[in-house]
């Protein structure tokens, strides 16, 4: 038994330190730009429309995407929501590494990689609307968020709306109480544990896949807006009252689109 112990111990050791490395490299690589060839930026206030309108006219931002800029695009998105989403998906994938049995090591990696791979088709998703909103020319090509006021305020409001609805909360209690969703779901061997991961990451996604469209609003490469909704998510996910700060978010996004419709 002991040795048994000094295993389990081990891996979950190797399993905290491998998320740390992936949250950290993801970060590290928006920090660096993504590969978008320019610098991040740090600013609270909504990218698109703090930026100069003759900088933007200067900007080709109706040139078509080429197959190269897609799949950048694509990897930028899913690397921001790795280092966006793991941080608070940690402790349900360290409960997992602890509940799996050591004989199914590859376990914990396959449970992780599911939960990656619905955000990765959130991030396909992300990408198309992104290639489709610089179609139309509703996205300022150097702040990568929308340069249209109502698009804007309506995405907060969108936001705002599912921040305070059933179904946030429905999702959220899914995501707020790992031991019971282990309890219900628990698959053996690695197949069942990618099945699990994809069906905590379905959940996830449903809690946060609203929030995740305000990046078309503060920039989806503006490093203040991306680290505030990393800490409320974590705020959502952890804290005792999180359903409370999760309607306080709701009602902020509110008054801020009141605030740019008027303004």
């Amino acid at each position: 038994m002991p040795a048994f112990g000094a295993v389990l111990a081990r891996h979950r050791l190797i399993s905290l330190v491998a998320l740390a490395v992936l949250i950290l490299v993801a970060w590290g690589w928006l920090l660096s730009g993504a590969g978008m060839g320019m610098a991040p930026t740090a600013s609270l206030l909504p990218a698109g429309l703090a930026e100069d309108p003759m900088l933007a006219m200067m900007m080709p931002g109706d040139m078509p995407w080429t197959a190269a800029q897609f799949v950048v695009t694509f990897a930028m998105w899913w690397v921001m929501m790795i280092a966006m989403m793991l941080p608070s998906a940690a402790p349900m994938v360290l409960l997992y590494a602890r509940a799996a049995p050591a004989s199914t090591r590859p376990a914990t990696e396959s449970f992780t990689l599911g939960y990656l791979l619905v955000w990765g088709f959130f991030s396909l998703t992300a990408t198309l609307a992104q290639w489709r909103l610089a179609t139309m020319a509703m996205l300022s090509p150097m702040a990568m968020a929308t340069s249209s006021r109502p698009l804007a305020a309506a995405l907060l409001i969108g936001a705002g709306a599912y921040q305070i609805s059933p179904w946030k909360d429905a999702c959220l209690r899914q995501c707020r109480n790992p031991a019971q969703f282990l309890s219900r779901h628990y698959r053996p061997g690695w197949t069942g544990a990618l099945r699990m991961g994809m069906m905590h990451g379905a959940w996830c996604v449903g809690c946060c896949w609203m929030l995740m469209t305000l990046l078309f609003v503060g920039g989806t490469m503006n490093l203040a807006w991306i680290a505030l909704l990393t800490l409320l998510v974590a705020l959502e996910k952890l804290l005792p009252w999180g359903r409370m700060v999760s309607v306080a978010a709701g009602m902020g996004c509110i008054l801020l689109a009141w605030a740019i419709l008027t303004g």
